[in-house]
C-alpha cells in the first residue's frame, strides 16, 4: 500500500469573463465555457490515482450508497454519475467506462507522474515530494490558460489485491497542502480535491476503470459552471489515458513512481 500526495492553485475568476462572480467549491477544474480547464484537476488526481474521501467505496462490489449516484450522462463509452455533497452546491462525481489494456498497464499509466506535462490536458508541473512509508506526496499544478493556474498538494494511498479476473488497483488521495510547496504569487491554491480511481479486470486485456471526484477549485466560478465543468474535464481525463496506455512500456512490471522522484 502506498499512500502519495500533491499541491495546486488557482486563478480567481474566469480571465475571459469580466464579472463577479461568488466563491465556490468546484467538483472538478474545466468547464463547457472554458473548455480549457477540463481535466486540469482531474488529471492532476489522475497522477496520484485514489478514492474519495467523500465516502465513495472503492470495491469490486456494489456499495451501499450506490443509489444515491444518478447517472448524469453516457457516451464515448463512458458513464458519468452525479450526487449532491451535504452542505455544499457542488456535486461529487464518478464515472466508469472500459479502458482496452490490462490493469497493470492503466495503474502504470496513472504513476507516470514525470511524464504527466506531456499527456495530461494543462498540467505544467507534476513531481513526487517524497515517499515516506507508504505515504507518497506529490505536487502539481495547472495552466488552463483561459483561467489562472492552480496548484496542490495531494496524499495518496495506493492498494492492490488479487480478484477473480486478476490484480486490482485502488488509488484514493487527500489534501495535502501542509506537505508541499509555500503558496506563490499569481497561483491560486486548491484546498479541497479527493477523488478515487479503482482499476478492475474487464475480461481479457480490459480494465473497468472508475473514477471518483470531489474538489474546490476556487476562484469564483458559479456552481453550475463548476459542476458541468467536472463532467466535461472527467471525460478528457479518460481519453489521456486511453491514448497514452497504447505504449508498451506501460506492460513493464516496474514501479513507474520510481522515475518520478
Amino acid at each position: 500500500m502506498a499512500e502519495k500526495c500533491i499541491h495546486a492553485r488557482v486563478d480567481e475568476r474566469p480571465r475571459s469573463l469580466g464579472i463577479g462572480m461568488e466563491q465556490r467549491r468546484s467538483a472538478h477544474p474545466g468547464i463547457g465555457y472554458y473548455h480549457a480547464m477540463s481535466g486540469v484537476l482531474a488529471i492532476l488526481l489522475v497522477v496520484t490515482g485514489m478514492a474519495a474521501s467523500s465516502q465513495v467505496e472503492l470495491s469490486s462490489t456494489p456499495s451501499a450508497d450506490a443509489e444515491n449516484w444518478r447517472l448524469a450522462s453516457q457516451s464515448g463509452g463512458i458513464k458519468l454519475y452525479s450526487r449532491i455533497h451535504p452542505g455544499s452546491s457542488l456535486k461529487e462525481f464518478k464515472a466508469v467506462g472500459v479502458i482496452e489494456a490490462p490493469t497493470r498497464a492503466v495503474h502504470n499509466v496513472l504513476n507516470d507522474v514525470e511524464n504527466y506535462p506531456k499527456f495530461m490536458p494543462f498540467t505544467a508541473e507534476c513531481r513526487i515530494i517524497k515517499r515516506s512509508g507508504e505515504s507518497i506526496y506529490a505536487y502539481q499544478r495547472i495552466s488552463p490558460k483561459i483561467v489562472g493556474d492552480r496548484d496542490y498538494t495531494i496524499c495518496i494511498q495506493e492498494k492492490s489485491w488479487l480478484g477473480d479476473g486478476g490484480t486490482v488497483y485502488s488509488k484514493r488521495w487527500t489534501p495535502a497542502n501542509e506537505f508541499g510547496p509555500p503558496e506563490t504569487k499569481g497561483v491560486l491554491r486548491v484546498k479541497l480535491t479527493e477523488g478515487s480511481w479503482l482499476l478492475e479486470p474487464e475480461g481479457a486485456g480490459k480494465t473497468r476503470a472508475t473514477y471518483s471526484l470531489y474538489t474546490d477549485t476556487g476562484g469564483r466560478l458559479p456552481a453550475f459552471i463548476a459542476n458541468a465543468a467536472s463532467g466535461i474535464g472527467i471525460r478528457r481525463i479518460f481519453a489521456a489515458v486511453r491514448h497514452q496506455v497504447k505504449d508498451s512500456k506501460y506492460l513493464a512490471d516496474k514501479d513507474f513512481l520510481e522515475g518520478s522522484r
